[in-house]
């Protein structure tokens, strides 16, 4: 495990001069390249009927397992929960705000930071997603508990020693405007990821990874530690009579929107899947090559995929997979990808591409799949049932972002009428 290591902090160091050549902008580069075909088994068969996508879905679930995101392995941890804070008037009364740990075992646990509107006649529709720095860094509530996880050190956010301080209350608070979620109808639960599993390459000596690491190249790793995570949050909210369980929509940001594809790309409980510039590894195609490679993501961060992932750096053309896959395996429910017009990094083309992939699977499963064949305009939402935009701005989570994510839930998920 030292070896590893070190080699890893060795390929990180040295990551941004080596491969400062490979990183580009220009469309004119990016190879030519064929997209598998989500429609087509490894053997040649083709799948005619919506009966025969089932088993091309585990197909192509297995093909992720084996060489991207390792095989999630089945863990007898189930959350316990125990209210740590909870009270009635959160928002001038608009809201109840709960603060729920989940026991998973004695040195695991979530802790959940859920607000539910308290104006409502039926069971509500939750957006369920993980944040980066703790829920007291994304609310600038004095009752929102700090977390006393480890996390990244970041001086500007106030985390010393690895741990936080009241200064990270609210440095992210922009990206979950809690009130105008509840305002719209929604529950919103979030938790800190790195309560499930710390963003370091430790050997997957902690977090849950300490319960089962990964034993060989296609075991799991962080994101699919994470992504194990957002499920086990969903146990417990599909237990509350205020929350409806048939209507829980997982969304991600960045790396944690990789995290959500994964997530609900394994687990059909979510309704609906929601990624948040989740560029490469998430929504972005890997052939084109375009902005984060395989290869820079597999050497800056080494621990949130497979090591098997590590086959393709430079070699995207050999994977037998891409990520417009990836979101065929949520057909037919509503995904929804958002771009970000200065997030080149993540390219927003590729996140559109993949979109417009999927779109053969989610029509033969008899939705309308993407409505558009071209990337639409600035802030010209798609809101069929593969949804698309591209904002204004940078690589971020904003109110516009927010607003499009709920009015796709308007579209998708309405409450079964009593």
């Amino acid at each position: 495990m030292y070896v590893r290591l070190l080699f890893t902090a060795l390929l990180v160091a040295l990551a941004p001069a080596a491969l400062a050549q490979e990183t580009h902008y220009d469309e004119s580069r990016v190879p030519d390249y064929t997209l598998p075909d989500p429609l087509t088994f490894q053997d040649g068969r083709r799948v005619e009927t919506a009966a025969d996508w089932p088993a091309r879905r585990a197909e192509i679930l297995r093909l992720f397992e084996q060489h991207v995101y390792g095989t999630t392995p089945d863990l007898d941890l189930t959350p316990t929960p125990e209210v740590l804070r909870s009270r009635d008037d959160a928002f001038g009364g608009l809201a109840s705000q709960h603060q729920i740990r989940l026991h998973l075992a004695d040195s695991l646990h979530i802790d959940v930071l859920l607000y539910v509107p308290n104006q409502r006649d039926h069971p509500v529709a939750t957006f369920i997603g993980l944040n980066f720095y703790g829920n007291a860094s994304i609310s600038d509530d004095p009752e929102v508990l700090l977390t006393d996880a480890w996390m990244r050190a970041n001086d500007n956010y106030g985390i010393v020693n690895h741990r936080a301080t009241e200064a990270t209350r609210n440095v992210r608070g922009r990206r979950w405007p809690f009130e105008h979620i509840v305002r719209r109808g929604y529950a919103v639960a979030t938790a800190y990821c790195g309560d499930i599993d710390p963003d370091v390459d430790d050997g997957f000596s902690n977090g849950v990874h300490a319960f089962a690491p990964p034993a060989d190249s296609s075991g799991w790793a962080t994101l699919g530690g994470w992504a194990w995570g957002l499920s086990r949050i969903a146990d417990y909210l599909g237990t509350r009579a205020d929350l409806d369980p048939d209507r829980l929509i997982v969304m991600g940001h960045s790396r944690l929107g990789k995290a959500a594809l994964w997530a609900g790309a394994q687990d059909e409980r979510f309704a609906a899947v929601i990624s948040n510039n989740s560029g490469a590894g998430g929504a972005a195609l890997s052939r084109r090559g375009f902005g984060e490679t395989v290869a820079r993501i597999n050497t800056s961060f080494p621990h949130w995929f497979a090591d098997a992932f590590t086959r393709y750096n430079d070699r995207e053309a050999e994977l037998p997979v891409d990520q417009h896959q990836l979101i065929a395996l949520m057909a037919p429910r509503p995904v929804y990808i958002a771009s970000a017009e200065e997030d080149r990094w993540a390219d927003p083309k590729g996140e559109f591409l993949s979109a417009l992939g999927a779109d053969p699977v989610y029509r033969l499963l008899g939705t309308e799949g993407l409505d558009a064949t071209a990337m639409p305009a600035l802030e010209e939402a798609v809101l069929s049932h593969i949804g698309y935009h591209i904002r204004r701005g940078r690589h971020d989570v904003t109110n516009y972002d927010w607003d499009r994510f709920m009015d796709f839930a308007d579209l998708h998920l309405k409450p079964v009428e009593e």
